[in-house]
């Protein structure tokens, strides 16, 4: 029988030949939650050269130390940059096997459960990974796709939680998602994460009927935050506040040339509608976000979660 860790030496092999490249692009990372097959995004030319020779570099460097876990979290993580998702969860299988009371890469396994629709299992690994940090020293954690100031926004428990927090929300699930999203709020430290973690806490708080400790939520939210890269997170907070309308945001969002911004400013946007008793421009909205093609961000999974809910609601009617 292969080992995971053995798994993870031939992964690396394998990836470096040219068809095996070719097979992976014809094969669906996964499927949607309405059903639809979903391939490695596409990137341009520049960004996927940018992005390879980087994952060059992390196996490099884990060639050199095998037994690195640093470097296999880096690899698994480089792997997922170029849209490989589930080649990214086979590189922390092996990390996990060697290291298993380090919580990172249940961490990074746990996020990429999540990118691939599979939340119970997302579940497990994060919530193991919160166990494992208890009574540890939070940690910044180090971004692999920096922001515009390449100033690290995340610490390693406040992707625990966050992500924790997220698979519960996706499904469904909101009484947990609110125990996680407190927790998370107790580590966003700066105005990216306050603002992160507060739009997800307030939209779970909504949805259990709890309106009056989600407005106090938005009492520290100001305009003039120094925001560097959740500024729809950010605008959404605002709009719920009373100082922005649904309808600029998502004209913004529909215009904006990074389509990213409507899978994130617009699933508040259509949340804000569905909490408002308006199904009908909660769907809309919500399929301009499946429309728009960005599957791996966590608007428009949740999207597809309530467009997967609404259908079966209607099947069970």
């Amino acid at each position: 029988m292969i080992r995971p860790l053995q798994a993870l030496v031939l992964i690396l092999i394998v990836a470096t030949l040219g068809g095996a490249l070719a097979c992976r692009g014809r094969e669906p990372e996964c499927r949607s939650l309405l059903g639809e097959p979903l391939y490695a995004p596409a990137l341009s030319d520049e960004i996927r050269s940018q992005r390879e020779e980087q994952l060059a570099a992390a196996r490099d460097r884990l060639e050199q130390d095998p037994e690195d876990v640093d470097a296999m979290i880096w690899v698994g993580r480089r792997t997922a940059y170029l849209g490989h998702y589930r080649e990214a969860i086979s590189v922390y299988d092996g990390a996990i096997e060697r290291y298993p009371e380090d919580p990172r890469p249940y961490r990074h396994r746990g996020h990429r459960y999540i990118t691939l629709r599979r939340f119970d299992q997302a579940i497990d690994d994060l919530e193991r990974a919160a166990r494992l940090i208890a009574d540890t020293q939070d940690e910044i954690e180090p971004d692999g796709l920096p922001n515009a100031r390449n100033l690290p926004r995340s610490t390693l428990h406040s992707n625990i939680w966050y992500h924790l927090g997220l698979a519960y929300y996706l499904r469904g699930n909101f009484e947990q998602a609110l125990r996680c999203y407190r927790e998370c709020l107790k580590v966003s430290k700066n105005p990216d994460m306050l603002c992160a973690t507060s739009h997800w806490l307030y939209m779970t708080l909504r949805r259990l009927s709890r309106d009056r400790e989600a407005a106090s939520l938005l009492e520290p939210i100001r305009e003039s935050m120094d925001i560097i890269e959740n500024r729809a997170y950010h605008e959404l907070l605002l709009m719920y506040k009373g100082e922005r309308t649904a309808d600029e945001l998502l004209a913004r969002a529909l215009d904006d040339e990074d389509a990213l911004n409507l899978a994130s400013a617009g699933y508040g946007v259509g949340n804000w509608h569905l909490l408002g008793g308006e199904s009908g421009q909660a769907e809309d909205v919500f399929r301009r976000i499946v429309d728009g093609g960005q599957w791996p961000a966590f608007g428009h999974i949740a999207a597809e979660a309530e467009l997967a809910r609404s259908s079966s609601e209607q099947i069970q009617q």
